[in-house]
């Protein structure tokens, strides 16, 4: 038996908390963003959308590229590339450069989505996957939750008129343009992505056989997959998940600014910081639900549950909002692993592949950010929001119309699958 390294486990463990750091810091920064720019909701959504585009472009491509090369120079390749893009914005911050940045950035963590999880296998053991898988998650959770705390802390140490008196801050507060203060998040990422692909280069990764589940199949096949409608209709569940996740993410605190004055580097912050929060704790929440009831019925009810407080969010007042936002993070954590759960026992074979197709529906988060910024400068970032009740509704759908071939098995049934 291949021997365990619980090294290893917690190097990928970091990784999952750096891939989210980098990843859902876009929500906090947009107010910022949009006032020293001078953008339009539009042109402020297209930050999130050449983040996650990325997605959409390469998780397939990083599959058959992994497969031919292996998972250590793809990491290091990948930490590389999101090294270069937090340089240049803290180098050259212009919105411009803000947009190649963050296409940069997230081609890097779309490489690192792609080649980490059957790493994690390997390393931690087989029998331990479905353990370390979710520490995975909780650690993603976990970074999602600090980031806007850290932009928070940042912003107010480095916007006061005195000197700080940390070292580190010191060094930042010369670095960064006193206008921009939230510019030194990318020289934080910047040395963290250098110094990960120090770590890459130097660790010994072990070989990865990867399951069916992992491989990426062949043209043909993914050529089969996509003439089957089922096929389609869960690719829209993904993206419309992933859509619905970065469309409230991304636009909470430029939605409590605009409309109830609340400040974004503090309340605004702290908001985003709590949906990430939620939305890990729904996670372990969802772990014990999905153990009582089948998986369509606890996504009925926490979809149900996300759009009411939607609707607290987008039509209550101030301090409904404030909490009713985060809450739909809470009611969120199971869309996402339900869905792609519904999908993979809807289909007999090729497994990999089909999660590749899945996988690239992460470019929701692209789309769907982008429309609500350009319906928001239509009629408003209230109206550009109820655009979410469409994808949230197609989430909902789902709950009705999958027909998987394997239920996951709950405490009330016997040992024989149910079919």
């Amino acid at each position: 038996m291949r021997q365990r390294s619980y090294a290893l486990v917690g190097l990928i463990l970091f990784t999952f908390f750096v891939i989210s750091f980098l990843t859902n810091i876009i929500g906090p920064l947009i107010p910022e963003i949009i006032d020293d720019f001078g953008l339009s909701l539009t042109l402020a959504a297209l930050l999130p959308f050449a983040f996650f585009i990325a997605y959409g472009v390469f998780s397939i491509p990083a599959g058959f590229l992994i497969e031919r090369v292996g998972e250590k120079p793809v990491l290091v390749g990948a930490f590389g590339v999101a090294y270069l893009g937090a340089q240049l914005l803290a180098l050259f911050p212009n919105y411009l450069v803000a947009v190649g940045s963050l296409f940069l950035i997230g081609s890097g963590m779309a490489f690192l989505q792609v080649a980490i999880n059957p790493l994690l296998r390997v390393a931690g053991g087989e029998e331990h996957f479905a353990f370390n898988s979710t520490l995975g998650q909780l650690c993603f959770g976990l970074a999602s939750f600090l980031s806007p705390l850290v932009y928070s802390y940042l912003v107010l140490n480095l916007s006061r008129p005195e000197p700080p008196e940390a070292f580190w801050l010191a060094l930042l507060d010369r670095l960064v343009p006193p206008e921009l203060p939230w510019i030194s998040l990318y020289w934080l990422f910047a040395v963290v992505s250098l110094g990960m692909v120090g770590v890459m280069a130097l660790v010994r990764l072990p070989r990865v056989e990867r399951t069916a589940e992992e491989q990426a199949g062949t043209l043909a096949i993914y050529r089969e997959l996509l003439r089957k409608p089922i096929v389609w209709l869960f690719f829209l569940g993904i993206f419309a998940y992933v859509g619905s996740e970065q469309g409230v993410a991304n636009w909470i605190s430029e939605f409590l600014a605009r409309y109830h004055g609340y400040d974004p580097q503090t309340v605004g912050a702290r908001a985003v910081s709590s949906f990430w929060g939620l939305m890990t704790v729904g996670t372990l929440l969802g772990l014990v639900l999905l153990k009582l009831l089948d998986s369509r019925i606890v996504l009925r009810l926490f979809t149900l549950a996300a759009l009411v407080c939607l609707t607290a969010a987008l039509f209550g007042p101030g301090p409904v909002a404030r909490w009713a936002f985060p809450l739909i993070g809470l009611f969120a954590s199971v869309m996402w692993p339900v869905v792609f759960s519904l999908a993979l026992n809807s289909v007999e074979a090729h497994h990999g592949a089909f999660s590749g197709i899945l996988v690239t529906g992460i470019a929701g988060g692209a789309i769907v950010p982008l429309i609500i910024g350009t319906l928001g400068d239509l009629l408003g970032l209230r109206g550009g929001l109820c655009f979410l009740y469409l994808t949230f509704g197609y989430i909902l759908s789902v709950s009705f119309w999958a027909r998987p071939l394997i239920t996951n098995k709950t405490i009330w049934q016997k040992d024989e699958t149910i079919l």
